[in-house]
């Protein structure tokens, strides 16, 4: 499939917010929930942000329409989440090859989204690399986490793409992979 990748810019969050609306679990139809969901609700200023301040929004486009996105972002943009404030308090009680995970050493990546008319096709796997090339240059690990339940978005990170998980944690009465790569 021929894809526009590029680092997204301030004209694009309201197509991005209707992309993360579609597969984010508060308003997720219930029959897609099988397919994966994204936990973590976004407003326009929060990627208003990502954008201006991170510059870690990365979106493909088919066909001139944003058809997924990938986020990126230091530790210090995501801990106005409490899961993610939780995930930096905890970082380094795992290593990836060998490493110790810091603030400064690594970046939260996720969530990456898909809309279902494109799924298969091999979109994933391309806004993935795209966005772990750019994060590379400032970062030399990724580190992420699953929702267990989330089966779909498991299997994509450990099967299409390399990430390994380095631990498992439980919080806000769910359980989670923790998954980490090294970016080069």
């Amino acid at each position: 499939m021929q894809l526009e990748l590029k680092v997204a810019t301030l004209e694009d969050v309201s197509e991005v917010l209707a992309l993360h609306y579609r597969y984010q679990v508060d308003s997720i139809a219930e029959e897609d929930k099988a397919d994966g969901f994204i936990t973590t609700a976004f407003t326009e200023q929060h990627l208003r942000d990502l954008i201006q301040i991170e510059q870690g929004l990365f979106i493909a486009k088919h066909n001139n329409k944003i058809v997924a996105y990938a986020m990126s972002a230091s530790w210090q943009f995501w801990c106005q989440w409490p899961m993610f404030a939780y995930m930096v308090e905890h970082l380094d009680d795992s290593t990836c090859q060998g490493n110790t995970l810091t603030i400064d050493n690594s970046y939260q990546y996720g969530p990456v989204c898909v809309d279902k008319s494109v799924r298969g096709q091999g979109v994933f796997e391309q806004i993935f690399a795209f966005a772990l090339e750019q994060m590379s240059r400032r970062y030399p690990f990724l580190v992420t986490f699953i929702n267990q339940i989330n089966r779909r978005s498991f299997a994509a990170h450990t099967g299409k793409v390399d990430l390994d998980v380095i631990k498992t944690f439980s919080f806000n009465h769910n359980e989670y992979y923790k998954l980490a790569c090294k970016t080069t």
